[in-house]
């Protein structure tokens, strides 16, 4: 396992890489989740193995460090995830990213351009949650203060999101958790979805197909993007549709 330090105070973000060629794939995981499990059987599949790939966790997820005074805003995510970017020798990126990686992806594509060549967005964040109701996803563990999340709240999520996902959820740092899910539920200013829309790299967006249409699609397409539906697959289309979600990601990748 590699990494590199990311903070003025030392902190590291670890990732497994995967020996190829260039140009190197970075996969990011979603909200209390980490890459290695989610995107294990991806990066070596047929259809997407034989480049130089790493698999990342974010601050406070899966092996990387658990920093309490780190602020967990997309964008201090962002700078960390590029600062061992450029530590791995990493430039012009192709960027494949799950849920609130997505999210963290598009800033670091903003703030970071010469990083980033290409997005594949898998079932991403792209608008702040206006409303906070009671629900296993960030909105609901932004229903609590600190205080009460950190106080018995991470329990009732722990109940409400099920085993497979607490089985990555619990390695989480339950502040990074909290403050990752605060911060994504407000989202950036400009919004996830604005600064997509004014990125000129390829971009592709995957949503399960039984979610039906992608709110903004045609504003998306008319910006460049690809708006791609999945099939048998839910939120977790890279674990649900194995295949199909190689297919898909494999098409993305080849989009001039």
């Amino acid at each position: 396992m590699r990494n590199a330090v990311v903070t003025p105070e030392g902190d590291r973000i670890r990732w497994v890489e995967l020996a190829g060629e260039e140009p190197v794939r970075v996969y990011v995981h979603g909200l209390g989740s980490t890459s290695p499990a989610y995107f294990a059987a991806s990066a070596t599949h047929p259809l997407l193995a034989g480049r130089r790939s790493l698999p990342v966790d974010l601050l406070g997820h899966g092996h990387s460090d658990r920093p309490e005074e780190f602020d967990y805003t997309l964008e201090a995510h962002a700078d960390a995830l590029a600062a061992a970017l450029i530590e791995a020798g990493v430039e012009a990126a192709e960027l494949i990213a799950h849920s609130m990686g997505g999210a963290v992806a598009i800033v670091l594509a903003h703030r970071h351009p010469h990083l980033v060549s290409r997005l594949v967005l898998v079932d991403a964040n792209l608008d702040p949650q206006r409303t906070v109701p009671v629900m296993p996803g960030s909105s609901g563990i932004a229903s609590y203060t600190e205080e009460e999340f950190l106080a018995g709240g991470w329990a009732e999520v722990r109940d409400r999101v099920g085993a497979h996902w607490w089985s990555t959820m619990r390695l989480t740092d339950r502040t990074a958790l909290y403050r990752t899910a605060v911060h994504l539920a407000a989202g950036t200013r400009p919004t996830m979805r604005e600064l997509l829309l004014e990125s000129r790299i390829p971009r592709t967006y995957l949503l399960p197909e039984a979610d039906g249409p992608l709110p903004g699609t045609d504003a998306l397409e008319a910006s460049g993007v690809a708006v791609v539906s999945v099939p048998d697959c839910g939120h977790n289309m890279m674990l649900d549709n194995p295949e199909g979600f190689a297919r898909a990601t494999a098409a993305a990748l080849a989009r001039d």
